[in-house]
């Protein structure tokens, strides 16, 4: 099975529910998986939070595993507090190995555990974002056939729009209001871990939205590890004194890997932040000591420009990680000049769980994503899948340990071709092996017959004192075919005028190519983005039809 030699017998699934392992893509249509590392060749039958929660019981029970704003709790606490969850889920309301059950809470130490929970119970854990509604959570409800619910009950009243229409979900409960809190003061705080299969689905993570649709991407037991074993062990290499924060959401692969996985691999520390706005995270990552931060491009530039002030005390960090959209090399600079800390940049996606491309902090090529994390392989590919020379920019490929499986849906033969994953980037590689993010494949803007990366534009516009932030989008054009344009968020106190306007642009001309310079202009107090923090490029193009500033 995949190369790893399983016993068929051993391999058996745990779920008796089958809705997942019936929902899987055809094993013809799965990406070629690599076990390189010795480290990823995970034994037949698993259970993920054996590995994460009670290898850390045996040497580290009373060490910090969770800290929030409400509670501290110790590893062997918070185990606890995950099996009386997974009692209550079992006993009280009938889960079965297998059953999905949808999971709502911002970052707090409930939401964590109920994510544990469910998957030491064998059933598959849906997160979702805490800013979804409930047009988007009764697609998912439906999508993914929930049967459990458990949400934090400040979050309820969307999800009980939604479940009006989710013909198979028959329990939802509460934390927050005392109701799961009562069911587990009833319930045993011991439960011994389900015995599941490596390759039982345990998590569906719904993409984010910055295409359109979401789609339900389906990971194994052994895959949250796997992350947390190439990744985290050849990358990030965190050890068990570190202390994890971050803005990403759980229910963010990004996050989950972020502020779950990797500190619980290694018996660390998590602080989870109900709000990490970069306003909010600097005064968190002094008052805790965090010494390991992830949170994304805008956030890395707007805590650089107040720590350059000399007003925020940084000095506990010793890893700074982004991801979840590009990062701009003026970032990068930015917070290097403030605080003398690289920032790990990385891609990942919900498709493939986390990064996979990045760098350990002494190889780090700053503008550069990175070098294929150990375990993955990465190439950069022409229209019909030929690897491209480099320096000449192409689809990127990867494959490895973890790879795309969608929940029942066509797409799965977009984005898995020949084996490879194929992200919808493009890149360019270098002769040093070294990955350059250009674009998104579709949001390369061809304008007169010239190639234009938007990332580029407004990683350019970025070094200009007037902008906090920006988005480049390209727009029909009778005689170019397209233009490029530029969405600007100004810095607070600036003018939004035709002088400004033109001075953007006599910027961008002498900072890259005259020709990639945006003819359009539109200054706007906000840029639409997902619950990631990502930009929603196909948004700002459905605005073509406004007349530029």
């Amino acid at each position: 099975m995949d190369g790893l030699g399983f016993d068929l017998a051993d391999a058996r699934s745990a779920h008796v529910d089958g809705f997942a392992r019936e929902n899987l893509p055809p094993r013809e249509q799965w990406p070629n998986l690599l076990f390189t590392l010795p480290q990823l060749r995970y034994p037949a039958r698993l259970n993920c939070t054996v590995e994460l929660l009670d290898r850390n019981l045996a040497v580290r029970g009373d060490h910090p595993a969770v800290v929030t704003s409400a509670e501290s709790l110790t590893y062997r606490r918070f185990a606890e507090r995950v099996n009386r969850i997974a009692h209550v889920l079992v006993h009280r309301q009938g889960l079965v190995p297998g059953n999905r059950v949808l999971l709502r809470g911002p970052n707090n130490a409930w939401m964590l555990a109920a994510i544990f929970a469910v998957l030491r119970a064998g059933g598959v854990a849906v997160p979702t974002m805490p800013l979804l509604r409930a047009r988007e959570l009764g697609t998912i409800l439906r999508k993914a056939r929930v049967s459990h619910a458990l949400c934090d009950a400040r979050l309820a009243e969307e999800l009980g729009k939604a479940a009006g229409d989710a013909p198979d979900l028959r329990h939802v409960t509460h934390w927050g209001d005392g109701e799961l809190e009562a069911l587990c003061d009833a319930a045993s705080p011991d439960f011994p871990a389900c015995d599941t299969a490596a390759e039982d689905v345990c998590l569906i993570g719904f993409t984010s939205g910055t295409t359109g649709e979401p789609k339900g991407t389906m990971h194994l037991h052994r895959d949250l590890l796997a992350v947390c074993d190439a990744y985290g062990q050849e990358v990030l290499r965190p050890g068990p004194e570190d202390v994890f924060i971050g803005s990403p959401p759980l229910a963010f692969t990004f996050g989950l890997g972020g502020l779950a996985l990797f500190p619980f691999r290694v018996g660390a520390t998590t602080v989870l932040l109900e709000k990490a706005s970069p306003e909010e995270l600097l005064p968190a990552i002094a008052r805790h000591r965090a010494t390991i931060c992830f949170t994304a491009p805008t956030a890395w530039r707007a805590m650089a420009q107040a720590v350059s002030t000399g007003a925020q005390d940084v000095s506990s960090l010793r890893r700074c990680v982004s991801a979840g959209e590009a990062l701009p090399k003026p970032v990068f600079d930015a917070w290097q000049r403030a605080t003398g800390l690289p920032i790990m940049d990385g891609i990942g996606a919900t498709e493939m769980l986390h990064i996979f491309i990045g760098a350990p902090e002494e190889r780090i090529r700053p503008g550069a994503t990175g070098l294929p994390v150990p375990g993955y392989e990465a190439k950069v590919i022409g229209r019909n899948g030929e690897e491209m020379p480099r320096g000449t920019p192409g689809r990127l490929a990867v494959r490895g340990p973890t790879g795309c499986r969608y929940l029942a849906d066509p797409r799965q033969a977009d984005y898995v071709q020949r084996g490879w994953n194929i992200t919808g980037d493009t890149y360019v590689q270098d002769e040093d092996g070294y990955f350059w993010y250009q674009a998104r494949s579709d949001d390369m803007i061809i304008s007169a017959g010239y190639n234009i990366a938007g990332p580029e534009v407004e990683a350019a516009l970025l070094t200009h004192p007037a902008v906090r932030e920006c988005g480049v989008v390209g727009v029909p054009d009778a005689e170019r075919g397209m233009i490029v344009k530029a969405y600007v968020v100004l810095q607070a106190g600036m003018t939004a005028d035709d002088a400004l306007l033109r001075a953007l642009q006599d910027h961008v001309k002498a900072e890259i190519a005259p020709y990639k310079y945006p003819r359009a202009v539109e200054f706007v107090a906000a840029l639409p983005r997902t619950g990631t923090g990502k930009l929603q490029r196909f948004a700002l193009r459905q605005r073509v039809g406004e007349q530029p500033a």
